[in-house]
């Protein structure tokens, strides 16, 4: 199996060392093109506005909005932390950096994990979207939960 992992801003080579190790094939995505020699793809957290201007039409054409978040939601940069969610019934570190909220779901849309009452993993046929940072844990449950998504078209969890 070959994930992409957006290789624009954010912690990209956190998240390649993550599906590797669970036996990806990884290739860091920096042109448009790249997309069509993947199976699964991995957005990293960074400015949009980056993203955008960097990737120009052909790539923002490639690219879907899957879910609605209010970005910083947990408060601005200094206030990042760590916190202890739930991934299913299971507890799972969570580290949050100006971390989006997902302040609603759509009925087709599955609630993978939470923290507190919020969800924080979401799925809706085969995207799938965190607000906080799963590169950054020793945890690898989200980023397996991401391949057997990939690879099943369902997650585990």
């Amino acid at each position: 199996m070959t994930i992409g992992v957006l290789a624009i801003q954010g912690d990209f080579d956190a998240h390649k060392k993550r599906l590797e190790e669970l036996g990806a094939k990884v290739v860091l995505v920096r042109k448009p093109e790249q997309l069509d020699e993947i199976e699964g793809l991995v957005i990293p957290g960074g400015e949009s506005g980056a993203f955008l201007k960097i990737l120009g039409d052909q790539g923002v054409a490639k690219l879907k909005e899957f879910v609605r978040v209010r970005r910083n939601a947990y408060g601005r940069q200094i206030d990042s932390s760590i916190r202890t969610g739930k991934l299913g019934e299971s507890p799972l570190e969570m580290v949050f950096i100006r971390a989006p909220k997902i302040e609603r779901v759509g009925p087709g849309v599955e609630v993978i994990a939470t923290e507190g009452n919020d969800p924080v993993v979401v799925r809706e046929g085969k995207a799938m979207a965190a607000t906080f940072h799963p590169e950054l844990s020793q945890d690898r449950r989200v980023h397996q939960a991401f391949l057997d998504l990939v690879k099943n078209g369902h997650s585990p969890a």
